[in-house]
Order: structure tokens, then sequence, then C-alpha cells
């Protein structure tokens, strides 16, 4: 198996660039390990090449949100299969607008459904932030052909919070046949603004190491198992998962397996559970959970509660802080809509009160000029603990 080269990925629309190289690391000709163009190339661990799985494309790099990062290697057909089955939920092939950095997995599965779909996608330029008005732009430039006479893109809860806040960003969001947003938690007010506008909204819950995205709305692709182990952690199988991560066999070995079947299985560190119908819920990451007073709180659930009681909040993220009497305090850090505004921790416990179990009522509130985010729009926890703590 040949060793996987460094690929960098210019952001904007240079981004294209790169589609002879996926095209090749698809067809197993040339792996490749994608990075940011912009950032210093990564320090990768050495890995034996002999020890690379069969039809080896891509190793990608994780969010490291639990420690540094860790690359996934996927196979051709593992990212080929997500890609299709994807083509296959959302009712068939289509073009793309990308508006997320082409090196996270995400972005790299629009260019891969593109180039299975035989489409060119319309990229979005990031380089100076995500903007409504730029989105709709880009929106209006994606052209259908026969063979894939669809419209999609894909985004992180930020981006679609942004765009139902703008009349012409919701005009874009019309405009598309499937709307996949994933990457980080939806605030189910979100969700419930998306869908009362029309959006084609499709939630999607994956990572690196199951080659993005494979459940969708709560179900499973054709092509994913999922089950909850003893523990509540969701367990993800089939086709799509990687074959572990480069240089990395400990970590490999406490992560992956494959049963008597030959089915490869990934066990996540998010909490979750299945509804009576058969659907996914996520509860939230294992890590993330706040023990106070000995009781365990699931930060999602108060992220939640004030999204749909608190109307001056306009973004939230709850986390454990030390206390020296509770071991852990809720904290929310929050944005508000009104940035001269105030919000105080009785503030919110007086207005969730009767919402929420005590235990959970926030005890701090950090109001921040906006939230930190890391990866493809994930909230840096790391950092917003680092501010809550000066805070205290």
């Amino acid at each position: 198996m040949t060793a996987p080269r460094l690929l960098p990925v210019p952001a904007g629309p240079d981004a294209l660039t790169i589609l002879p190289d996926l095209e090749a690391a698809l067809t197993g000709r040339s792996p490749v390990i994608p990075y940011a163009a912009e950032l210093a190339p990564p320090v990768i661990a050495p890995h034996d090449p002999a020890g690379l799985p069969d039809g080896f494309a891509l190793a990608v790099g994780t969010s490291g949100s639990t420690g540094r990062p860790k690359r996934a290697l996927l196979t051709a057909a593992a990212v080929t299969a997500s890609a299709t089955a994807t083509h296959h939920v959302l009712g068939g092939s289509g073009s793309w607008l990308l508006a997320l950095p082409a090196h996270h997995i995400a972005g790299l599965q629009v260019l891969t459904r593109s180039l299975i779909a035989g489409t060119t996608p319309t990229v979005l330029d990031l380089r100076g932030g995500f903007a409504a008005a730029a989105f709709a732009r880009a929106a209006g430039s994606v052209t259908m052909s026969p063979g894939a006479p669809r419209r999609y893109t894909s985004l992180v809860p930020t981006q679609l919070g942004r765009l139902l806040d703008d009349p012409a960003g919701v005009e874009a969001l019309l405009t598309f046949d499937g709307v996949l947003v994933g990457g980080a938690s939806t605030p189910t007010a979100l969700e419930e603004r998306a869908r009362k506008a029309g959006v084609a909204l499709h939630l999607t819950f994956g990572m690196s190491e199951t080659a993005g995205g494979c459940v969708y709305d709560g179900v499973p692709l054709p092509v994913t198992r999922m089950h909850i182990d003893n523990d509540r952690h969701i367990i993800l199988g089939g086709d799509t998962v990687a074959h572990g991560y480069l240089g990395e066999p400990e970590l490999t070995a406490d992560a992956f397996s494959t049963d008597v079947e030959d089915v490869r299985w990934f066990r996540t560190d998010d909490l979750g559970h299945i509804e009576d119908d058969g659907r996914l819920v996520v509860d939230g990451r294992a890590d993330d959970v706040i023990i106070t007073g000995g009781m365990k709180v699931t930060p999602g659930v108060v992220e939640d509660a004030v999204a749909r009681h608190v109307p001056a909040v306009a973004e939230v993220v709850v986390l454990g802080v030390p206390d020296p009497e509770w071991g852990e305090t809720v904290c929310a850090a929050v944005t508000l809509l009104d940035p001269t505004a105030h919000l105080t921790a009785a503030d919110l416990r007086s207005r969730l009160s009767g919402i929420l179990p005590d235990a959970a009522l926030p005890r701090r509130v950090v109001v921040l000029p906006t939230i930190p985010l890391r990866g493809p729009g994930k909230p840096d926890r790391a950092a917003i603990r680092l501010v809550a703590e000066a805070h205290a």
C-alpha cells in the first residue's frame, strides 16, 4: 500500500484545485492527508504502509474535541458509500454549494458527492467569514445538470442561524432541495425555525471516523448500523466506518472493532438513546456531562431550555466549571441579541425554574461578544471554559 502524501487544501474557490487529487485518491491510486493550506503542514505519526487498509484513500483529521486531533483512515469504498447513500436518501444526485472548509470531512464529502454526480460544486468564499448575503449570491450561481437535477448544500448550525436571521438568507435556503446541517448540535428552537420557514432541512450525525454524517434525522443511512451500549454511548457500524487512526494503534484498538460478520464498528464519545420509532436522539458528549453536587447534568438539555425560554439570548453553550462547594457548577456562556443588555444567573434561574431540575439551573453566566468556535462550527468549550474560569 502506498503511503499517503500531504495535500494542502486552499481556502476559497481555489479549493476546487484539489478535485484531481481527490479523484485519484478515490480510485486508490494516491492516498492523501488533507489539511488547511494556510496552516503549517501537520506532523504525522509514523504508520507502517503494510498496515494500511486495502483501498485506503484519505486520512482525515478529527475535530480534536476529546484531545489532540487524530486522522481517520478512510477507504475509497467508505467515502463513496457515504456519498452514494446520501444522494439516495436525499432523492437523487444534485449540484452542491460548498459552504464549509474543504479539508474537513463535511467539505470533502461535498466534493466527493460532486465527483460522483459528475458536477462541479459552487464554492462559497469563506476567507472573510460567513455572511448571508454572500451565501445568497453563491446559491444563485448553483446550476443544475440533466443528470443531477437537484440542488444541495451542507452547513453547520451557526451558519443556519445567521441565514434564518436574514431575509435574503432564508430566500436562498428555500432554493435548495436538501440542506444538511451537522458538525455540532442543532438547538431544537433553531430546527423548528428552519422547518417552519420551509427549509428542506436534514439534521445529520456523524464524524470523520464514519466518513461524515451517517445518521440523517435520526435514521441511519442504508449502509449504516447503530446501537447504544450499556454506558449510553452511541455505536456506529457499517460500510462508512474508518479502519482506525493513522499512526495510533492504541487509540484504534480502544475505539474500533470488527465483528464476526466483518462489520466495522466505532464507539463514539456521544451519548444517546433510541426512541420507540427507531430514531436516534443524541443526548450530548460523554465528556461534557456536568456532575454538580453528585447530580449529572447534560448540557444540551440546559442549552435547549435557554434557547426556548430566554428570548434575550442569541447563542448559548453550557459547561461545567470547578466549584469548591458543588464540585462543578453549571455555567451558561451566552451571546445576547442586544449587546448592551445584561443577563445574570439569577435572571436565568428565575426564568427556567420549574422547567429544569434545580441541579441543572445555571449558577453562573458569562456574556460573550461571540462564541469561540473550532473546526467546522463546533463551540470551543476549552476556550469558553478558560474565559469562564477567568471571570470566577
